[in-house]
Parts: C-alpha cells; structure tokens; sequence
C-alpha cells in the first residue's frame, strides 16, 4: 500500500476511498489485498470501485448527467429490477402450487389462456 493510506484508518472519507481506488485501477493493490489490510469486505471496496467507475464515465460525457438525474436512473434501473424478480417469483409460486396438486403442465398453459391470465 502507499504511504499516504494509515493502517489503522477509523473513518473512510472519499478522500480516502479514493486513493484506496486508484491503488487499486492502477495494479498498485488488488481488493482481497486492500480488504486484508483494511479490515474491509471485498463486496464493501467493490462497490466503491464501481461507484468510481460510474462517476468517470459520467465525468467523461459530453454532457454529463447531474447527480439527481444519476440517482433517478439508477432508482428506476432498480425498480424495473425488483419489478421483474416479484413477477418471477410469483410465478414460481404459481408453479409449485399447481404442481403440487398434480396438474399437467399442459393443462396450466390452457388454463390461463382460456381465464385470460
């Protein structure tokens, strides 16, 4: 690790997730190293890289994004994902259960067409 990184560091400010960073993207550290060294998750420094990685592609638009827009982007990506995963997991369910009672598959797929499921 470089000079500039304290052993025994109480408090991650950006500053020195920063530094942390750069070590890392220019090969100086690699996460499990720096998540040894710091007492830190590799999920933890992970995340903090692509934090960085976002905010330079972002920096290096042509017209770059404001931070409310970022935020609102990535709630919305975030949405549509939740969104998706409850869909699928209701349909698990609804699998297993008709399972469960013995239906043939075949006859689920003509079930729901003729309900208009």
């Amino acid at each position: 690790m470089s000079v500039t990184m304290e052993d025994s560091i109480k408090r991650w400010t950006a500053k020195r997730k920063t530094a942390l960073v750069v070590e890392i993207i220019q090969g100086k550290t690699t996460m499990a190293e720096a998540s040894r060294a710091y007492d830190l998750s590799p999920s933890e420094i992970e995340g903090w890289v692509d934090d960085a990685k976002r905010g330079m592609e972002n920096a290096l638009r042509a017209n770059p994004l404001e931070i409310r827009e970022q935020y609102e982007k990535q709630l919305k990506d975030l949405q549509e994902a939740y969104g998706e995963a409850m869909l699928e997991l209701r349909t698990r369910k609804k699998l297993a259960a008709l399972m469960e009672r013995g239906e043939p598959l075949c006859a689920i797929g003509s079930r729901t067409k003729a309900s208009g499921q």
